[in-house]
């Protein structure tokens, strides 16, 4: 008696477990995101995505609890599962979205760090404060998180030593920005963003 394909080991002990995997993949990945965009406060984006992010861990799960006896399944998803975290890492450090706050604690010369913060585009603020030893000047500057690097860049080559900390912001209302840039992972957005603001 002939063995259909999907009754195969070739596709019991593959096909299925790479599907599986694939599968966790993307919807630890689409969970990843979610929860940044909830955290964000994006409410129209995050239901689409867990209805798809659920979508698709139902339909591995009901693969795994239709073939009980293939622990090459249960492999596959967990180990699709890793996989899926480190990608949603990834794709969350290039979206780079959001908005944060850096404070930093000068001895000396805040002013003047203020004044390279502002020539390089970004605004800044700076107030005087008394530390565990002597006066300090904290100075706040909100940035958009995809220019963080660029403003640590700012302040590493004014203090090499400068002690600072980082903090995410859910939103604001003015401020003094930098022009975005473009989105790498969807190009298109801006082309979008435009031409609705064109309409």
């Amino acid at each position: 008696m002939e063995t259909s394909f999907f009754d195969s080991d070739l596709f019991s002990y593959v096909l299925m477990p790479l599907l599986i995997f694939m599968a966790r993949i993307c919807d630890v990945s689409i969970g990843t995101m979610r929860i940044i965009f909830v955290s964000k406060g994006k409410r129209n984006i995050a239901p689409i995505l867990g209805f798809f992010e659920v979508l698709i861990w139902i339909t591995a799960i009901s693969k795994i609890m239709q073939n009980l006896d293939n622990y090459v399944n249960y492999i596959a998803y967990a180990a699709g599962f890793a996989t899926g975290n480190f990608v949603g890492m990834i794709i969350e450090e290039k979206l780079a979205m959001g908005i944060q706050m850096i404070r930093v604690f000068a001895h000396e010369r805040g002013p003047e760090l203020v004044q390279i913060l502002n020539i390089s585009g970004y605004g800044a603020t700076v107030v005087e404060a008394h530390g565990a030893r002597e006066k300090v000047h904290l100075i706040y500057t909100i940035v958009q998180r995809n220019e963080l690097a660029n403003v640590l860049d700012v302040i590493n080559r004014f203090n090499p030593k400068a002690f600072y900390t980082i903090e995410d912001i859910k939103a604001v209302n003015e401020g003094i920005f930098s022009p975005k840039k473009p989105n790498t992972i969807f190009p298109f957005s801006n082309v979008i963003r435009q031409w609705r603001k064109g309409k």
